[in-house]
């Protein structure tokens, strides 16, 4: 099984790229700052259009040794050689998609309390993304942030890494650090910035082991 080995988590809206830049340009800036897994989410791009971009990724994250997963789409991840595919509350259940993906691939699942990243672990996923944790807008109509002490509870719960999603900014990953998150999934902070590089290795620096 391959290896958790990252601390940051990008994931793409190419809506909240910063002006002037597009998306696959704007990853390639975050994977110079550091990152090293990338998430290719736009649900409303058909297969069709879904697969080149896919397929783009794909050669700018092996570029930078770097792991591309695909959100819910198995069919694209196979298409395109990802890494592993994301999981929400809508796709197939993680026992199906391991068996469809064996052993050589990861598996994320979208988690948003205690018992679902123990059940996620269950199921065979490699890791969770656990949230939102702060108070983001895209989240705002699906209820309150679930905060940092519930965090703790998720990291202690699940013997799998937790990757903190939901309103995380560079300078509030070293909150997620110190709750016991092994890393942090963010869009905006990164992509959204106008020197993605930049705002990576921002980010990167709060997850830096420290002596």
């Amino acid at each position: 099984m391959p290896e958790i080995d990252f601390s940051l988590y990008l994931i793409t809206d190419r809506r909240q790229v910063a002006p002037g830049l597009e998306l696959a340009a704007a990853v390639e800036r975050a994977l110079e700052g550091g990152v090293r897994a990338v998430q290719l989410r736009e649900k409303d791009l058909s297969a069709a259009a879904l697969f080149p971009l896919a397929c783009e990724l794909r050669a700018l994250t092996r570029r930078y040794g770097a792991r591309l997963f695909v959100n819910d789409r198995i069919d694209v991840a196979l298409a395109a050689e990802a890494d592993g595919v994301h999981l929400g509350g809508h796709s197939l259940p993680t026992k199906v998609v391991r068996r469809l993906l064996g052993s050589g691939r990861l598996i994320g699942v979208s988690t948003h309390s205690e018992a679902e990243a123990v059940q996620a672990a269950r199921d065979g996923a490699d890791f969770v993304t656990f949230g939102p944790v702060y108070f983001t807008p895209s989240k705002a109509p699906f209820g309150a942030p679930v905060g940092l002490g519930r965090l703790r509870s998720a990291v202690a719960a699940t013997p799998l890494p937790v990757f903190a999603l939901g309103g995380i900014t560079p300078e509030r990953c070293a909150e997620v650090r110190e709750a016991g998150a092994a890393g942090a999934a963010l869009i905006s902070a990164i992509l959204a910035d106008p020197d993605p590089a930049a705002a990576a290795a921002r980010c990167l620096a709060q997850f830096a082991p420290t002596l």
